[in-house]
């Protein structure tokens, strides 16, 4: 690796050849802050005025120096008015059950189950559960 030094920041860019480290959390949180945020036209001042929290926590979350605890993530949500389930994107869900060798469908089913699960309370959640088995039981038969 090398670096690029600039007269504001310092960069540092992989050398050919170097593999492309997978994102972390950190910076998987703050690109989709990041891209909600401007998205919605606001700058991190705005957001710092609707949450009072500094706009250099701001930019550090959003560079992926810092991982909100879910209280700040959801002052954040609500600054830019959107749910907390939001931060979580469907492409990550897909990526992730991709490997288990679903559709396109299935992947696209399971990824609104979860969108809306989210919203539910533990006893709702249970009682999906178990009409999906009851149901899954029904076509096996």
């Amino acid at each position: 690796m090398f670096t690029l030094w600039s007269m504001t920041d310092m960069q540092t860019i992989p050398a050919p050849g170097t593999p492309i480290p997978e994102p972390t959390i950190a910076t998987s949180i703050g690109s989709t802050i990041r891209n909600y945020r401007l998205q919605k036209g606001m700058s991190q001042g705005d957001i710092e005025k609707r949450t009072g929290l500094l706009r250099c926590y701001l930019s550090r979350v959003e560079n992926g120096h810092t991982v909100p605890s879910l209280e700040t993530l959801q002052k954040i949500a609500g600054a830019l008015d959107l749910q907390l389930a939001d931060f979580f994107s469907d492409e990550t869900v897909g990526r992730e059950m991709s490997t288990l060798r679903l559709s396109e469908d299935e992947i696209r089913f399971l990824t609104q189950i979860q969108r809306y699960s989210s919203r539910l309370s533990e006893n709702d959640r249970k009682l999906l559960l178990a009409m999906v088995r009851k149901f899954a039981q029904t076509t096996l038969v």
